[in-house]
């Protein structure tokens, strides 16, 4: 099987100043034709110190696919270590990304230099694949047996995400076009409401009768819930769908409600496909969330058709005047408590005139608890809008002890899961 690394250039990343997302990208896309992506790393700015990591890497691995290091300044750094590693005894101009070089710079208003021009130099016997959204191309090194015993083939594209995202179809191509690939086939299943060390213990036995070939990966979020990858390699991809969902097939029962989706679906995914296909309506009221279950239904295209609005109430006042939230369960039971939780559902429902109205009322923390109510405790309330008029409404009290900003995220998506299992 045909195997790759993935290798980050730049001091940024090692310091945590940029967060790296080229790597996922670029390994999904190696994925999808059937390339294992077997290593990632980071290395330095350093010109020694790239040229020693990719040698390693070369010696290893058939593709190497690198990002970052080339700008129009000191930052160009990579093209120089990889045409030494490769070793070119100088440069040759690409008229093609000079052309787009001109045109991306002039069409900002910036003036032309001689590192611009530079930009355009390319490693003797380097190959390159022209970056039509940036000044940088992605130069593709073949390397002849006798240099590493095989004949790995190196990409080096820009670091600027959307523009390493830009070329990652030519790349892809350029692959298929010079090596014999076999099929990857993964399939994932989301699961929420099972803890992932519970989840594991739920389907141990199954687990320890997958077939040797075929690999499972437990991969957790706390919006998401715990998603659950089955791969194979090396096979067709009809044959690898077959047996995968023979395997999965035998998990579902175990699991039951707590798998929501397949692949990429979130809750609010989930939820909304749910809302559409019933053709209902939805309203949220915040407060210890304050706003984050909205902003995830608005990321959500086509959201409109069953996403009404929401209410972020914050202080009690606003429970009071805009939710309608009586006076006497605030002053008896707290903001936190079932009942105002289920009163903001009910009063969202009511004032945007909705199917459905969930809401979340809790304690994010650090500060603000008590013993009786810890920093971590959230009521989540579910009212429904029956189809005699009635409203029905039910409650749930969540406990976590994560910092801040992890709290709000489980608030989110534990009302995210009350809300689907509503549904």
């Amino acid at each position: 099987m045909i195997q790759a690394a993935i290798c980050t250039i730049g001091d940024e990343i090692l310091i945590g100043q940029i967060v790296d997302t080229n790597s996922s990208h670029i390994a999904r896309m190696l994925n999808s034709i059937g390339v294992k992506v077997a290593r990632m790393c980071s290395v330095s700015d350093d010109n020694s110190d790239i040229k020693s990591s990719i040698d390693a890497l070369l010696k290893e691995f058939d593709i190497v696919i690198v990002t970052g290091g080339l700008g129009p300044t000191k930052d160009d750094i990579t093209k120089k270590a990889l045409g030494e590693l490769f070793g070119s005894r100088g440069y040759y101009h690409h008229e093609g990304q000079w052309e787009i070089v001109k045109k991306v710079l002039t069409s900002r208003g910036i003036e032309l230099f001689d590192t611009n021009y530079a930009q355009a130099d390319i490693p003797e016997g380097a190959e390159v694949i022209v970056n039509r959204l940036g000044t940088a191309p992605c130069m593709v090194f073949r390397f002849h047996e006798t240099a590493y015993r095989h004949s790995p083939v190196l990409y080096s594209a820009p670091g600027v995400p959307f523009e390493a995202l830009g070329l990652l179809p030519d790349i892809q191509k350029d692959i298929c076009s010079h090596f014999n690939l076999r099929s990857i086939y993964h399939k994932t299943i989301v699961t929420f409401g099972i803890p992932e060390s519970t989840l594991a213990k739920k389907i141990e036995l199954w687990e320890e009768n997958l077939p040797e070939d075929i690999h499972l990966a437990y991969l957790p979020n706390s919006i998401t819930g715990v998603r659950l990858r089955l791969s194979i390699y090396g096979v067709d991809a009809e044959e690898g769908k077959r047996r995968i969902d023979e395997e999965f097939s035998k998990v579902l029962p175990i699991l039951g409600e707590a798998v929501y989706g397949e692949g990429e679906d979130t809750l609010q995914d989930v939820i909304v496909r749910k809302l559409i296909a019933g053709g209902n309506t939805l309203s949220v009221a915040e407060s210890c969330t304050g706003g984050r279950i909205a902003s995830l239904f608005t990321q959500i295209r086509g959201v409109s058709k069953c996403f009404m609005g929401s209410v972020t109430s914050y202080d009690n006042s606003v429970k009071r005047s805009i939710l309608g939230v009586p006076e006497e369960i605030l002053e008896t039971k707290g903001a936190v408590s079932s009942e105002c939780a289920e009163a903001m559902a009910t009063g969202v429902l009511k004032a945007l005139d909705t199917d459905y109205g969930l809401a979340t009322t809790g304690i994010a923390g650090p500060d603000g608890g008590t013993p009786e109510k810890p920093a971590g405790t959230v009521w989540v309330a579910v009212a429904r809008k029956e189809r005699d008029g009635h409203i029905t409404v039910s409650s749930q009290m969540f406990r976590f002890s994560s910092n801040r900003s992890v709290n709000i995220d489980r608030f989110s998506s534990s009302a995210l899961n009350m809300l689907r299992i509503n549904l």
